[in-house]
């Protein structure tokens, strides 16, 4: 799923396969690694992506997938724990054929080309998850 190089202690440059899966290969490198807290940010090429839109005013999440060639200009998030499972928050921004962007909140994304990322890892901080019950999302719990 991906090729990686420890360039310090808790940092970490990735090369995701091509077409696998962008939000699958981060769980399983931060599983492998034992990353529970810490920061991603990234770029590369995918040929579909499944954004994700919460409407604040029906407090309802919307989804909408794209199938085209894309190039991710930003993609950004943090790593948590949830369930004593790493739980990734990502964000992308994706620029089309005719250099309009797209963006929001990532649920799925397959690469085509290339996607390079660089973890830090926030090694003994324990950052968790909670539904907050009057927003309806999960946020941290300090």
């Amino acid at each position: 799923m991906y090729k990686y190089k420890q360039v310090k202690d808790n940092v970490y440059v990735l090369s995701l396969d091509n077409h696998v899966e962008v939000s699958a290969a981060l769980a399983a490198f931060c599983t492998e690694k034992g990353i529970l807290a810490g920061k991603i940010i990234g770029l590369g090429a995918v040929s579909e992506a499944t954004f994700r839109f919460l409407n604040p005013n029906t407090m309802k999440y919307v989804d909408k997938t794209f199938t085209e060639q894309m190039e991710i200009t930003n993609l950004t998030g943090n790593i948590s724990q949830k369930d004593g499972k790493p739980y990734l928050h990502l964000h992308i921004t994706a620029s089309r054929e005719d250099y309009t962007c797209i963006g929001g909140h990532l649920l799925t994304a397959y690469i085509n080309g290339a996607c390079e990322l660089y973890v830090e890892a926030f090694p003994g901080v324990e950052i968790g998850r909670r539904i907050d019950p009057k927003l309806g999302i999960t946020l941290y719990q300090f």
